[in-house]
Formats: structure tokens, C-alpha cells, sequence
């Protein structure tokens, strides 16, 4: 996200991460309330049980698009908002998640820049 929005996040304390990427017109939603994982891998995910994603973005009239961090959030999320808002499936960051260098994921990621330049006072 540092080089999304061209912003140092890394040195910051985890609410001040929040305040900048909110700041920059980011927010952070878990597609998976709660379920079963024995481990840290999405794969080991049993019983997942969905935060109301489409309830969020009836309250977010200037939400321009969806981003799903790893393709178990995107095919999830993606279900539950079919066609209503662009969505957009990012590789995982999670440095488990090897099948990507860093810079690989880097300009997949750089996607956000366009809905994110959308904003009115993006810089």
C-alpha cells in the first residue's frame, strides 16, 4: 500500500496504518467474520461465516471499487457482491503466499490507483 498511495505506512503504529489509509480514502473490511482455521492458511479455512459486505457498501454511496487481498477473499466477497460494484482480485500480501516476488504483487497491487485516483483530492 506504501507505493500505492505513495505514503510511508511500515514505521507507523497499527491505528496510525489505519488513520493513513482511511486518510487516502482506504478502508479495511474482513470478508470472513468469523470461521474454523486450524493454522494460518486460508486453506485450512472450515465454516466461514461471511460479514455483510453488501450491507457496507450500501452505506458507502462514494465507494468506488472493491478490493479482495488473496483469491479466497475475492471468491467469497466476489460472490456475495456479483456485479454491483467493480471488484478487484489482488494477489495475497501475505509473504506465505510465494508464488510472487514482492514486485510482482507491487504492480498487481498498483491497480488501486485507478478507483483511488477517482477520489476528489487525490493527489
Amino acid at each position: 500500500m506504501e507505493g500505492v498511495l505513495d505514503t510511508p505506512l511500515v514505521p507507523l503504529d497499527y491505528e496510525a496504518r489505519l488513520a493513513a489509509l482511511l486518510a487516502h480514502g482506504v478502508g479495511l473490511w474482513d470478508v470472513i467474520a468469523e470461521a474454523e482455521r486450524p493454522g494460518s492458511l486460508d486453506a485450512a479455512i472450515r465454516d466461514p461465516a461471511a460479514n455483510d459486505l453488501l450491507q457496507l457498501i450500501e452505506t458507502l454511496p462514494a465507494l468506488r471499487a472493491v478490493a479482495f487481498n488473496g483469491g479466497t477473499a475475492a471468491k467469497l466477497g466476489g460472490k456475495m457482491i456479483g456485479e454491483r460494484i467493480p471488484t478487484i482480485a489482488l494477489p495475497s500480501s501475505s509473504p506465505a503466499h510465494a508464488a510472487r516476488t514482492f514486485a510482482q504483487k507491487a504492480e498487481a497491487w498498483s491497480a488501486l490507483k485507478t478507483p483511488l485516483s477517482m477520489r476528489e483530492g487525490f493527489r
